[in-house]
């Protein structure tokens, strides 16, 4: 296995070079240039449009403009918040929560791009239902002869969209916090008590998928909200306590960002490990976000764009900021015996009387885990789909609900190598895609604009 690990992880930082940070940063750069930063400006039309101001039941679509937002969270909101923060700290020190901004900041303009295409280029599946996502743009966007990007984008979704991450460091926040201490589980058999947790975890999220789409949509709508609210009262419970010492750590952020000073590799290390935890949690440019809001009720493509500019500032600005503070007042990152979420679970527990910021955090993650795992089935689904026919893709449900258990049982290292390069996969048609689309983009934005004027 450590071998396995080995490749995986040396594939993921062959596919996470320079060519590929510029890629997602320079093209989120140059969509907000060419925009004239319009979608910067309309974050009140965009919350105006998310309280259903404009919704209307006749169009087509499955989910409101509500739902497809916190479907989409459900997704980025997760593991990349709690573990995948924790892990760029822990290999590239403070400086690259930096470049997890930068991601968002740009992530802004290229999920309104992105986006905003997800619903101006929708098209059918061989069910004739209408479907959303990079493949769909692509087929739809720019003809037959790209057809070959389309299938890479899907295939690469299929690996990209694995719940490994979720189940992986659920189990291990369970089993290290809950159950050890309690002493419900054997410290030195993991493997019996990962694979009982896995199958529960199968269970919990086959109750879910089975119900399909709509369900997923019902579901999210209610678990997002609340998740995000309970996390943010945690971390700021935590931050009050130590209010003085945030400008000096938002400092050594900035700081450490240009110095490299913390990880092998100097200035370029940090960066393409910031970038790539940022992609991890965000997902801007990378495509999977782009399914779920292809999925929303309009007939306004730039509505739903305006609407998904919105998760970057929410996930990374907001909750990923939130955890990297935690982490850094507290002190656990320099320990160097940590990583993932426990990390995260240990800065809290330092916090919090007893063993109740250990708790909480359990708590939070089964939560984050759960919707993410709920919201990639349904990604992974249309990518099947999408390869070889909409009618079969419903036996994905079975495949997915056993990959959940496998998850349980690889190592760490190994499933975040196998989603860095299914993210990375996944970037280069939707980058590709989006770039060469771009100007349909701000010719649909400049005539929205002007009838909302």
């Amino acid at each position: 296995m450590d071998l396995i690990t080995h490749w995986l992880q040396a594939l993921a930082g062959f596919l996470w070079g320079l060519p590929l940070i510029f890629l997602l940063v320079g093209g989120g750069l140059y969509f907000a240039i060419i925009s004239r930063f319009q979608p910067y400006r309309y974050f009140g039309h965009a919350i105006a449009i998310l309280a259903g101001r404009y919704d209307k039941k006749d169009d087509p679509g499955d989910l409101s403009h509500l739902q497809a937002l916190t479907a989409a969270l459900s997704g980025t909101l997760g593991m990349g918040n709690i573990a995948g923060v924790a892990l760029a700290i822990g290999m590239g020190g403070p400086g690259a929560v930096f470049w997890m901004w930068v991601t968002a900041v740009v992530g802004v303009a290229t999920k309104f791009f992105t986006c905003t295409l997800s619903v101006m280029y929708r098209g059918k599946d061989s069910r004739g239902d209408i479907q959303g996502g990079p493949m769909y743009i692509i087929r739809e966007g720019l003809g037959p002869r790209w057809h070959w990007l389309a299938t890479m984008f899907a295939a690469a979704a299929l690996i990209g969209t694995l719940p490994v991450v979720q189940v992986n460091q659920l189990t291990q926040v369970m089993r290290d916090v809950v159950f050890v201490p309690a002493g419900l589980a054997n410290p030195d058999e993991p493997f019996v008590f990962n694979f009982l947790f896995g199958l529960f975890a199968a269970a919990l999220v086959a109750s879910v998928i089975f119900g399909g789409v709509k369900r997923l949509g019902y579901v999210t709508a209610r678990l997002v909200p609340f998740m995000v609210g309970l996390y943010l009262v945690m971390t700021f419970f935590v931050l009050i306590q130590h209010v003085t010492e945030l400008p000096t750590h938002l400092m050594t952020i900035v700081r450490d960002a240009f110095t490299g000073q913390a990880v092998a590799g100097g200035l370029v290390g940090v960066m393409t490990i910031g970038v790539m935890r940022g992609a991890f949690s965000n997902e801007a440019g990378i495509g999977s976000e782009v399914m779920a809001h292809g999925a929303a009720k309009t007939k306004e493509p730039v509505r739903e764009g305006l609407v998904a500019m919105m998760g970057p500032v929410i996930d990374t600005l907001v909750v990923c900021t939130c955890t990297a503070l935690v982490i850094l007042v507290t002190g656990v990152w320099e320990s160097g015996d940590l990583d993932g979420v426990s990390m995260t679970a240990m800065a809290f527990s330092q916090v919090f009387p007893g063993n109740l910021g250990a708790w909480l955090i359990a708590f939070v993650v089964l939560i984050f885990a759960s919707s993410t795992m709920f919201t990639f089935w349904y990604y992974g689904a249309k990518s099947l789909g999408f390869l070889i026919g909409a009618h079969r893709q419903d036996s994905y449900k079975y495949y997915y609900t056993v990959l959940v258990l496998i998850g349980a049982l690889i190592p760490l290292e190994a499933v975040f190598a196998i989603i860095d390069s299914g993210f990375a996969l996944m970037a280069i048609p939707t980058m590709t895609a989006t770039l060469l689309l771009s100007g349909k983009v701000t010719a649909a934005a400049s005539d929205y604009f002007k009838r909302q004027a």
